[in-house]
């Protein structure tokens, strides 16, 4: 699903963030990526999200060599193939729930009955079937990460990139994100979450430690 190849990163000014790593996540993993604050997760995240380009090295998204898309099918590939999870939950305040998840489909070009269609199912998914009409301040912080969840499930993609997802919950609402993360997984959905907190971490199968911008262990 992920290939990072000989990736590095350097912004202007010199300042390195990402130095020669080599990543590979197999379709179906579920994964941490975590590290201290100025580890270089941000800047994974962002390559990994095709939202930032290395300035060496390859990387490889379900297939595509980012290098070689134009910026169109850049945006295209992100809008298909990859869903995010931030932790800020970035809900608009005037929009229920439904219209919330429906409006992250607006780049599908289905029309609106498909895409609320879809908003629906995707709630349900993520146990919020009884919350379709309720607008962010309605909702509890764990069922507006959930929201945000649906959003980034509800076109399917087979990547879900899901930054400090529990960052802004209590233990019990994060720890109900996770479980619905693993549920996703199951599911079928290759899961990344990135964090700082290596209790989260420690919780997955898998996790990539990153320091000063390279990969310091993976177990």
């Amino acid at each position: 699903m992920v290939e990072l190849t000989g990736v590095t990163r350097t912004y202007p000014g010199g300042v390195t963030a990402l130095h020669s790593v080599d990543l590979v996540v197999e379709y179906g993993e579920l994964s941490a990526i975590v590290g201290p604050s100025g580890s270089g997760k941000s800047t994974m995240l962002h390559l990994i999200g095709t939202l930032d380009r290395p300035s060496r090295g390859t990387v490889r998204i379900d297939g595509h060599d980012v290098a070689s898309l134009s910026d169109r099918r850049v945006s295209a590939l992100r809008a298909r193939r990859i869903g995010f999870v931030f932790q800020q939950f970035h809900l608009a305040a005037g929009r229920d729930a439904l219209g919330n998840v429906a409006d992250g489909l607006l780049y599908t070009g289905a029309g609106r009955r498909e895409r609320r269609r879809r908003a629906e199912a995707a709630l349900a998914r993520v146990g919020l079937a009884d919350r379709l009409t309720h607008r962010p301040h309605q909702l509890s912080g764990g069922e507006r990460q959930r929201v945000a969840i649906a959003r980034a499930v509800a076109g399917d993609p087979p990547l879900l990139l899901a930054d400090e997802p529990t960052g802004n919950l209590d233990s019990v609402a994060g720890l109900g994100v996770l479980e619905l993360l693993r549920g996703l997984n199951s599911a079928g959905t290759t899961v990344l979450v990135i964090t700082h907190d290596h209790e989260i971490a420690q919780s997955l199968p898998r996790r990539v430690s990153l320091r000063d911008g390279r990969v310091a262990r993976d177990v």
